[in-house]
């Protein structure tokens, strides 16, 4: 069974039917490291499921700096949740950070299996109340966690990241600059 489908199996169960309905409506891309995937100011037309490889969502405020919302690794999903549900121009940018397997689930065909297998409105209210207790905890994180304390949390969250992805991705993720998380991290190693 693909991984998508072990994911979906996490939270509904699907006949071999709706299994193949459901994959009938993805697609499945490669993509090179570096590839943006959306563009801020674009209209986010698709959810994305990570088969493999690493994908990152940002921002970029006025004065040229990077802000890192999420990453998704193996097995989880992404998107601009605020440009695909109301369908209004993002502020986010989607970029590969290393060669990626991705399924593309496009807004249209989400609104289908809707309609076609009505417990697909289930699953995605699953992962949007998912999304929402993970992005409440990180804002509650970033108020009242030391930044120590945040690189704790990011490094039990995503394992896999810290030897894969640039210092300064993980700084702007925890919220602080790429010298203080340096400085934060020889710290860190010489306590230990």
């Amino acid at each position: 069974m693909s991984l998508i489908l072990l994911n979906i199996n996490k939270h509904i169960s699907l006949s071999p039917e709706e299994q193949q309905l459901f994959l009938s409506k993805t697609e499945v891309h490669h993509f090179k490291a570096k590839t943006i995937l959306l563009n801020s100011g674009q209209v986010c037309k698709h959810s994305y499921f990570v088969n493999s490889g690493t994908l990152r969502s940002f921002n970029i405020n006025d004065n040229i700096v990077e802000h890192v919302l999420s990453f998704a690794c193996e097995g989880w999903w992404i998107s601009d949740m605020y440009s695909l549900i109301s369908q209004k121009p993002g502020n986010l940018f989607i970029e590969v950070l290393e060669d990626a397997e991705v399924v593309l689930l496009s807004k249209e065909n989400q609104e289908q299996l809707y309609i076609e297998i009505p417990k697909f409105e289930r699953f995605f209210r699953i992962l949007t109340e998912n999304s929402l207790v993970a992005n409440q905890q990180r804002l509650m994180d970033s108020l009242s966690l030391s930044a120590e304390e945040r690189f704790e949390k990011f490094c039990e969250k995503y394992p896999t990241l810290t030897q894969k992805i640039p210092q300064k991705q993980i700084a702007s993720y925890i919220g602080v600059t790429p010298e203080f998380f340096s400085k934060m991290k020889s710290r860190l190693l010489r306590n230990q």
